[in-house]
């Protein structure tokens, strides 16, 4: 199969922000599109609209003044569903109800030619159950934009189970010929993104139940340490905390109230209030005129530790890779590190090292990455009182925020030595609260798990999940190519640790995890 040729018609329905970028991005790619909605005044308004945004990417030289006259030309009002009888693809952006969109293509079905093209973009409904009632179920597929659509590269393709191959992949090549990334995926809940993105939200408002940080703290160490464009807060603030807490509530019923998707009381309270982020000039935090950002927690300046070592086991696999780069960060900054191999510590050193490799020493303080332990616990498993631990960061030569937590048991002059070491490699160090694998860590992990699940559920590719994340939240790395990074056997330990710590199945490792970690494979060769 092939994309649409640009002769095709092609029908919107809907002209809100998702029909209209739809609109604009098809008749920009060549094609003649006819836009319905009920109002025919915001049709109109949508069409001028578009014409303007055209003319703005002629003035900003990214589109010629001929082809923007051209896609405007291309651009028409249709009266009612009777003047989309030749369209080749049916597009529908409407409200997010079964019924109404079962409604609408049932009579699209009377209008349209057999070899029309029914797709829906919807991004919560079953694919299935919307084509259910068709005369012809297996026309009808998911073509997932997201918003705004002319900026967001992702569509996902998702097929229902009486669709046609055929007809996905048609919609896939037109996609492309659009200039977008498709990616394929089944109907599920959630499908991709909306499922996958939900440790995200889930694991930030954890932390922030658990008081390990306030919510500009957390933002801001997901921003600065982990490479996220926007914090869990400010993006939950951004989307709106009724659709956010509804995705989640429609995730969390239809997997049967699978733990790893509950809810937030927290969320609903917000919700509850009336306070939904930015479109109601109140979420975590305030908007609108003389409103305040509050700082993020950064620790006190400290004294530079006079002896800095590093403990590896050559050849040893797991967080080598990422304590290594930590290394490297400080040796850049003219930090002198005494090497030394863990097999040749002896004495209290070696009850320290042993099995416990990498490691940085400082002070007598012990410094760890994360590996879904509590510093506490952690501590007590070592018998070493002055241990602290740190966060993952997505790059750490680059990162200016490090998060750590340091025991119960650790004296302030150990954890005051490990902050001035991370302060003087040049981060800003931001203490949370002594929770479980802290915060980059344990969100990665839990986003590679729902990711390794989904595969593993025939849902999407590996690469599917990725470049799912990548282009459609402007996640800094797909969750399965991070789970390489960091390493599946770190992962999966993290992971493990985590239900452990809580005894809960919602920290319950994905089996083609488990078999990832047992076969020492990666997700991506």
């Amino acid at each position: 199969m092939a994309a649409l040729d640009k002769a095709s018609v092609v029908a919107v329905i809907g002209s809100g922000a998702m029909g209209s970028g739809i609109a604009q991005v098809a008749a920009a790619a060549g094609h003649t599109v006819k836009l319905y909605d009920t109002r025919a005044e915001a049709v109109h308004k949508a069409i001028a609209d578009i014409a303007k945004v055209y003319q703005k990417l002629v003035h900003k030289e990214r589109m010629s003044a001929a082809d923007a006259q051209a896609a405007t030309a291309r651009l028409q009002a249709a009266d009612g569903l009777a003047g989309m009888a030749d369209a080749a693809l049916v597009v529908e952006a409407i409200v997010e109800n079964l019924d109404v969109k079962r409604s609408l293509f049932a009579d699209l079905e009377g209008i349209v030619g057999d070899e029309c093209i029914l797709a829906t973009n919807t991004s919560s409904i079953s694919v299935t159950a919307i084509a259910a009632r068709l005369r012809r179920p297996q026309r009808l597929v998911g073509m997932h934009f997201f918003n705004p659509v002319p900026l967001m590269a992702l569509v996902e393709v998702i097929s229902g189970l009486a669709t046609e191959p055929a007809v996905a992949e048609t919609v896939s090549d037109t996609a492309v010929a659009w200039g977008k990334n498709p990616v394929y995926a089944k109907s599920t809940p959630g499908f991709i993104v909306n499922r996958v993105a939900r440790p995200y939200y889930a694991e930030g408002l954890r932390l922030l139940n658990e008081q390990a940080a306030d919510a500009a703290t957390i933002d801001a160490v997901m921003r600065e340490a982990g490479g996220f464009r926007m914090g869990p807060f400010e993006l939950m603030d951004l989307i709106g905390h009724d659709v956010n807490y509804s995705v989640t509530q429609s995730v969390f019923n239809a997997y049967y109230s699978d733990p790893r998707f509950t809810p937030s009381v927290i969320q609903q309270e917000l919700v509850n209030a009336g306070f939904l982020g930015r479109k109601s000039g109140r979420g975590f935090y305030a908007y609108g005129d003389g409103a305040v950002v509050p700082p993020a927690q950064s620790e006190a300046a400290q004294a530079r530790p006079e002896y800095v070592s590093y403990s590896v086991e050559p050849g040893a696999s797991g967080a080598s890779c990422v304590t290594d780069a930590v290394l490297a960060r400080f040796q850049e900054r003219g930090i002198a590190v005494t090497l030394r191999k863990a097999s040749e510590a002896h004495g209290h050193a070696a009850a320290i090292v042993q099995e416990h490799a990498p490691a940085f020493h400082c002070n007598g303080a012990a410094v760890y990455l994360t590996d879904g332990r509590s510093a506490t616990q952690r501590a007590a498993d070592n018998k070493h009182p002055d241990t602290v631990v740190f966060d993952l960061a997505y790059d750490y030569g680059k990162a200016t925020r490090i998060a750590i937590a340091a025991a119960d048991q650790c004296s302030a002059s150990a954890y005051s030595a490990v902050v001035g070491l991370f302060q003087a490699a040049g981060f800003a160090v931001t203490k949370l609260d002594d929770v479980p694998g802290l915060a980059v860590m344990r969100t990665v992990a839990m986003l590679a798990n729902e990711a390794a699940d989904a595969v593993n559920q025939g849902v999407c590719s590996a690469q599917g999940a990725d470049v799912a994340m990548q282009k459609g939240v402007n996640y800094p790395r797909g969750p399965l190519a991070w789970a390489d990074a960091v390493g599946v056997d770190r992962i999966a330990t993290v992971l493990g640790n985590l239900a452990a710590a809580y005894g809960e199945d919602r920290y319950r490792v994905s089996p083609l995890l488990r078999r990832k970690q047992a076969s020492g494979a990666k997700f991506h060769a």
